[in-house]
């Protein structure tokens, strides 16, 4: 039976951390990164059987030097990766500031890119790898006042498809998972009201939760789904 180990990005959101708790239920060791929340990542662990976190790395995505010293913490190369860090911005694109562009490009794009590339070459010599990126319904659908946002999402789109052609003879496979309403902090912003109203445009009537987000992941990661790949998986009740 092969060592399955992750390697997950932003495990200290709500996602990434069901992430963590769903994968650990089928016997995968991880690596957990986060950037600020470290009580997150404590808290995380203590829900997590013993020996299943075998690295923590604090890093800022948000700029280059914090991808390269991710990159340069890793001790084990994974079998697995998702990404799952994110960062949301509201606001009007004439009134967004460049280094918040710079912040979410290095964040869902660039991030992206250059881990991935890192961990390639020990999936193309194991002859298996799979990778899960955590997108988003807007990088297909767009956003008002989330032009930004739904721009790095649509690249991370587009490099899922682009890749996987690129690996797949390789047995490694890429999908992505993009979420709609999901109930999170990064939703903490929206008063009551605006919830509501979002929940009321939802064919399914409800905000999703981080667990089905997981549930997708670790679907995706099983053999069970071995012919997908290049895909970008909707989760949104329908929305």
């Amino acid at each position: 039976m092969m060592n399955k180990h992750c390697v997950i990005l932003g495990a200290s959101g709500e996602i990434g951390s069901a992430i963590a708790i769903d994968l650990a239920k089928y016997g995968y060791t991880l690596t957990l990164h986060y950037n600020n929340n470290k009580e997150a990542i404590e808290k995380l662990i203590n829900q997590l059987p013993n020996e299943t976190v075998l690295q923590i790395i604090q890093s800022d995505l948000s700029y280059q030097t914090g991808i390269e010293a991710f990159i340069n913490q890793m001790s084990i190369m994974p079998t697995h990766l998702v990404f799952a860090s994110g960062q949301a911005y509201y606001g009007l694109l004439q009134d967004t500031s460049i280094e918040m562009m710079d912040h979410l490009y290095h964040i869902h794009a660039k991030a992206v890119w250059m881990i991935t590339k890192a961990c390639l070459p020990s999936m193309v010599r194991e002859g298996y790898g799979n990778i899960g990126v955590i997108s988003s319904i807007w990088g297909e659908t767009g956003a008002s006042c989330e032009v930004i946002y739904s721009s790095v999402k649509g690249a991370q789109n587009s490099f899922v498809k682009a890749l996987a052609q690129e690996v797949a003879r390789s047995n490694i496979r890429i999908n992505a998972v993009s979420p709609g309403f999901i109930d999170t902090k990064m939703n903490q912003q929206l008063t009551s009201e605006e919830k509501n109203a979002v929940i009321n445009e939802i064919p399914a009537n409800r905000a999703g939760k981080p667990e089905e987000v997981a549930a997708l992941v670790t679907f995706l990661f099983d053999e069970k789904s071995a012919y997908v790949n290049g895909e970008n998986i909707k989760i949104s009740g329908a929305w």
